[in-house]
């Protein structure tokens, strides 16, 4: 089971505020555990005995058979680990721990029709997605998914008896892909739906949660760490397309919500993309995140209350929205809401007040021309 343990690098030894470079994670087995990423972090892995510490998850015998490349199964993971692969974003691999699986497979684009090469790496409780280079024989990275966000199920494509599974989820856009054999498509949907019960079965803490550390965001460091964790971490009851196709979020920030209606008061987390305001909550425990709405800014409006010591409040009105009073926490958060929102406001306003040029007066006739007559065909 991974622990963290959180020190506080000063004079003293006492275990005071988490900060971006105190949080060491001690030990890392199967349990895929969520962590921030390294460049924000220091981040070691040990095996828990004494003696010199190894970075990388062990990689377990496997046999000789040339799977890609000219290479074994073995090697291919020694290179996921250890080599740097073209547009990684996060954490680095060996972070998600054990690989459990992995094959070649095809991905079929419903939109375009065309199918792509690509290598699946399933770890304890991440599928990694990776495109193939044949020209230079090296991975490109496309994406990691959290397995508890998504289902997954053998398909077919217009009765096309090829081995295919579908995977898809609140968050994710669907993905099919095709596998070589039957048994290979056996082997993927049995081991992707017994990590999905694991990690979903298995209770987290907080001392093993991101998100327990990165919650209240009152650090301009825990803000951007969030705004990544969010795009990629499952969110619970979410609806409509996924987040990632609302761009990327522009201020993010815990704050308190009350209901005019007298529904009571309510902890948010409340994120800026560029069309939409998010209203999200966590749990009490802050290990996950839950749809609770979202707000098209071009719908609302931010009128300011007061911006006295303490009552750091605006009030989101809209015509098909009961007015929401939103409290921030500090000075901060108060006016960079009320500047981001009041901005597009300022904006639409503007465009509302243009007057567009008047048209052109039709072309008149010369004199000439309007002297004369109309001739009328005769049949």
């Amino acid at each position: 089971m991974g622990c963290c343990s959180v020190t506080q690098r000063g004079a003293h030894s006492g275990i005071d505020e988490v900060g971006p470079d105190e949080i060491e994670l001690l030990e890392i087995d199967n349990s895929g555990m969520w962590t921030l990423g390294e460049s924000r972090l220091q981040l070691s892995v040990r095996n828990g005995k004494d003696g010199p510490t190894s970075r990388y998850p062990s990689v377990r015998h496997l046999d000789q058979e040339i799977v890609l490349w000219g290479r074994s199964r073995e090697e291919l993971y020694h290179s996921i680990y250890n080599q740097p692969i073209r547009d990684w974003e996060g954490q680095p691999a060996h972070m998600y721990g054990e690989i459990v699986h992995s094959s070649r497979v095809s991905l079929h684009n419903s939109y375009t029709q065309e199918t792509s090469e690509h290598y699946l790496v399933l770890f304890s409780f991440h599928l990694l997605i990776l495109y193939l280079d044949p020209s230079r024989q090296d991975f490109i990275y496309e994406g990691i998914l959290p397995l508890s966000g998504l289902s997954f199920q053998a398909t077919s494509l217009d009765s096309n008896k090829q081995h295919i599974f579908q995977i898809s989820g609140p968050m994710v856009d669907s993905k099919v892909f095709t596998c070589a054999s039957a048994a290979e498509l056996n082997k993927w949907i049995h081991h992707m739906e017994e990590r999905r019960y694991k990690s979903i079965s298995q209770p987290l803490s907080p001392s093993s949660c991101a998100l327990s550390y990165l919650v209240p965001c009152d650090e301009s460091w825990k803000k951007e760490e969030l705004k990544k964790y969010l795009l990629k971490a499952p969110i619970r009851h979410w609806e409509g397309a996924p987040i990632q196709h609302m761009g990327q979020p522009g201020y993010i920030s815990m704050v308190h919500i009350f209901n005019t209606q007298g529904q009571g008061l309510h902890e948010r987390l409340l994120v800026l993309f560029p069309q939409d305001v998010l209203l999200l909550s966590v749990d009490n425990e802050r290990l996950s995140v839950k749809y609770e709405g979202k707000l098209s800014r071009k719908s609302i409006a931010a009128v300011e209350r007061s911006a006295l010591p303490g009552r750091l409040e605006f009030e989101l009105t809209g015509e098909l929205m009961e007015p929401l009073q939103v409290s921030c926490t500090c000075p901060e958060d108060y006016q960079n809401w009320i500047f981001q929102l009041q901005q597009l406001e300022k904006k639409l306003q503007a465009t509302s007040n243009y007057t567009a040029p008047p048209l052109m007066p039709k072309k008149l006739w010369s004199r000439k021309e309007s002297r004369e007559p109309m001739t009328v065909a005769q049949d």
